[in-house]
């Protein structure tokens, strides 16, 4: 059975709704479900995404892709296997950008009783680590590196998750959070390929929408991007979540949206952040709220652009090298963030600051007082606050929640 809308979406139309939904009609015995968008991707940008008759999520791909597939035994990356159950799905465009002359699409699903194959997924060689670093810890507490941001092939990245796993520990990170757009498909994947890879791959999902962008961290479901932001907040908290607002000066993925309440972590080190001279992301979190605890990530997704994992490195102080571990741990705000796996890092451990590796950086403080640091492993009383590594250019070289 075959489903076919078509139209122009205007300006008009986009500020009325953002999400429009258009009806697929599957009948009883159906076995897959197949749905594609075609428009002129030079005039705007759509965004697919579904619903199943419930009105239950089963995918997004956001403008990453044009078609999908879902059967009871595979979907596409970025959308979920399951019962094709008969009924009304609704195929979700997100309208991302309209033109003012508007833009001209076509929308056609179409239910079938036969299973297409699903596509072949190459082998993964098994990844060479280099050497744990040895970080002094507060007692019963171990450094694992890791990097909180980053993208498979399940919304707009160009790895599976056992790519990227091999990727993450090569880079010598100790845990990865899987981040695909407003999207938990890449779920069921991770402990397989974190075990094969060597690391914690952490469950993640990156709210995405054009008012700004957030990680929700934990096994906890889908997050409904399009609800309001204060929504996003009680429901990850009430499913004992983490919930990170995303690169707040992303030029025009920057963070406008209200909020009542702060989330407990903000991921002030973007890979965005190529000039570290640049002093507006701390300006930022001192601005926002000193008790934030800032993070960083990489935002990787594909082997073409310049980021990788771990650049910069998040090193979270955990009790065990598990996703609970993790959590735990950035919950408490035991966080430090280098530039990469082996560069210049600031600790916080009891009352003190330790900076290793950065002999001839200068520490600072939220109040602007600079020490100097003369060893490679020096100790220092903590005061309350941010603080942070810079060098003779005053480039930041570490950050200390």
């Amino acid at each position: 059975m075959r489903s076919i809308h078509s139209g122009v979406w205007r300006p008009e139309d986009r500020a009325e709704s953002r999400y429009r939904y258009l009806p697929v009609d599957v009948p009883p015995g159906a076995r897959s479900l197949g749905v594609s968008l075609a428009y002129d991707a030079g005039q705007g940008v759509l965004d697919l995404g579904c619903l199943d008759p419930d009105g239950q999520f089963r995918g997004w791909s956001g403008g990453a892709r044009s078609e999908f597939t879902i059967t009871q035994r595979w979907a596409t990356p970025g959308y979920l296997p399951g019962p094709v159950t008969p009924g009304s799905w609704r195929v979700v465009l997100g309208l991302h950008r309209v033109p003012p002359e508007g833009v001209s699409w076509t929308v056609t699903g179409e239910a079938a009783l036969a299973v297409p194959d699903a596509p072949e997924v190459g082998a993964v060689a098994t990844p060479a680590r280099p050497p744990s670093r040895n970080l002094p810890a507060p007692p019963g507490l171990t450094w694992l590196a890791g990097d909180l941001h980053s993208h498979t092939v399940h919304s707009d990245g160009a790895l599976t998750v056992a790519q990227l796993a091999v990727l993450a520990a090569g880079n010598g990170l100790d845990f990865l959070a899987v981040t695909d757009h407003n999207t938990v498909s890449h779920h069921g994947e991770l402990t397989a390929a974190g075990e094969a890879g060597g690391l914690v791959l952490v469950p993640g999902q990156e709210i995405t929408t054009d008012r700004g962008h957030a990680n929700a961290y934990g096994d906890i479901g889908w997050v409904d991007f399009r609800r309001p932001a204060n929504e996003w907040l009680s429901a990850v908290d009430a499913r004992g979540g983490l919930l990170s607002v995303n690169h707040p000066l992303g030029g025009d993925l920057a963070w406008l949206h209200p909020l009542d309440e702060r989330p407990p972590l903000a991921e002030v080190w973007h890979s965005g952040w190529w000039d570290r001279t640049w002093g507006a992301p701390l300006a930022w979190l001192l601005a926002w709220g000193a008790d934030t605890v800032p993070v960083g990530g990489s935002d990787f997704h594909s082997l073409v652009q310049p980021e990788r994992p771990g650049h910069p490195t998040t090193w979270v102080a955990c009790e065990e090298r598990t996703v609970d571990g993790v959590l735990a741990g950035l919950a408490t705000g035991l966080v430090a963030i280098t530039e990469s796996p082996t560069g210049p890092a600031l600790l916080h451990i009891g009352d003190e600051l330790i900076a290793v590796d950065a002999d001839g950086t200068l520490l600072v403080d939220f109040t602007g007082r600079r020490r100097p640091v003369r060893g490679d492993r020096v100790a220092f009383a903590a005061g309350s606050g941010p603080h942070w590594l810079e060098d003779h250019r005053a480039q930041v070289l570490a950050l200390s929640a």
